[in-house]
């Protein structure tokens, strides 16, 4: 074993200790030099490092539970890699935040610091109307040249993470659990996950085999908060885990971005509370790049959001796709009246939505 690894095996052995934090860590190290002396320190040692005596206890008792050989062979065997902020490949803008991870787990080659990152989270309860908008707008970032963080929970971050990898985008999924493929969470996710790894990354603090649980989350939105340059809020209610995220951003002085919703949506009460806190109000990509002044990035398009005005355009950019389809078929799916439809159809192609590319065979642009 080559001694970065034999660094690395007994951290990741610290790390499995219960209640011994990033800083907890650090101060180890700074005593003992090296991990594997303050693995192997006894009572009186490990007292006179300044750590305290609870967790001088725990050290002692749970190590004898724990074989840094075994343990790192479990990561070894999942291809999960450990990295520290001495490594190229630590997030720059993560060193940043009080309190960043002495440990981060990484599943993926993706260059975390090749490309600008811009985090997505919104609701688990979505509307219609917010999986439209995570899906465009999530596709139109990644074409622009952002890479997307989400956090592959249930609603919109999954639906964030599929349409980035949809349209042959990159997009990182930061998990409150483990990278093992048994402590996954939500386990309906495991194959969306795998595929992320593939294609991007997946990245946690937490050590192989830890499950979520009601206090892992909040370390998760932290990472999310504190990995990109600015979070986009799409649909949260008022209690949502999604405003957690969006003040973390403003207290590691990051941008907040937030949709517009409905007023009469449960599902917009915590955008449109943002919004009226002074969060940047996104219509589309352009208001992103404007306010992180990347309009003028090489790749970077400016394209417009499309948010529907009525029910009528709502329903036809659902059905609506690159395949042609007839105004009578169009008439037919969405049950809607010919004057109607004729009607919708023209102001979407005026807003440049859509295009009559013969015959009244409609595709969405």
């Amino acid at each position: 074993m080559t001694k970065n690894k034999l660094k690395m095996k007994y951290l990741n052995a610290l790390n499995k200790i219960n209640g011994l934090g990033p800083q907890k860590i650090k101060k180890l190290l700074g005593f003992f030099g090296k991990a594997e002396n303050a693995w192997n320190a006894g009572w009186e040692n490990l007292e006179q490092s300044g750590i305290g005596p609870t967790l001088v206890q725990k050290i002692i008792r749970e190590r004898k539970l724990i074989n840094p050989k075994e343990e790192w062979g479990k990561l070894e065997k999942e291809n999960i890699v450990l990295l520290t902020p001495a490594d190229p490949d630590y997030p720059r803008l993560l060193k940043e935040i009080n309190g960043a991870p002495f440990i981060l787990y990484k599943k993926g080659g993706l260059d975390l610091n090749a490309a600008p990152l811009l985090s997505i989270v919104g609701s688990r309860k979505f509307t219609a109307y917010g999986k439209q908008v995570a899906i465009s707008l999530a596709k139109d970032l990644a074409q622009s040249g952002f890479v997307i963080v989400s956090g592959l929970a249930l609603g919109i971050d999954s639906i964030a993470h599929r349409s980035v990898l949809e349209n042959g985008g990159k997009t990182i999924a930061i998990l409150g659990n483990s990278l093992d493929e048994k402590s996954i969470y939500p386990s309906s996710h495991l194959e969306l996950a795998r595929e992320i790894g593939e294609k991007g990354a997946v990245l946690s603090d937490y050590p192989i085999e830890t499950p979520a649980g009601e206090f892992t989350f909040p370390a998760r939105n932290r990472l999310i908060a504190g990995i990109s340059l600015g979070t986009l809020i799409i649909e949260a209610g008022e209690k949502s885990g999604s405003l957690i995220t969006a003040s973390l951003a403003l207290e590691f002085n990051r941008e907040v971005f937030s949709v517009p919703g409905s007023i009469f949506s449960a599902q917009s009460i915590g955008t449109n509370q943002l919004l009226k806190k002074g969060a940047k109000l996104v219509m589309g990509v352009k208001d992103i790049l404007e306010e992180l002044n990347l309009e003028e990035r090489s790749g970077i398009k400016n394209i417009p959001l499309k948010i529907p005005s009525n029910q009528q355009e709502e329903i036809l950019l659902k059905i609506l796709s690159s395949e042609p389809l007839h105004i009578d078929n169009l008439s037919r799916i969405s049950k809607l009246g010919t004057a109607s439809i004729s009607a919708a159809l023209s102001m979407m192609e005026i807003k440049g939505w859509i295009k009559d590319i013969g015959g009244q065979n409609y595709i969405i642009l």
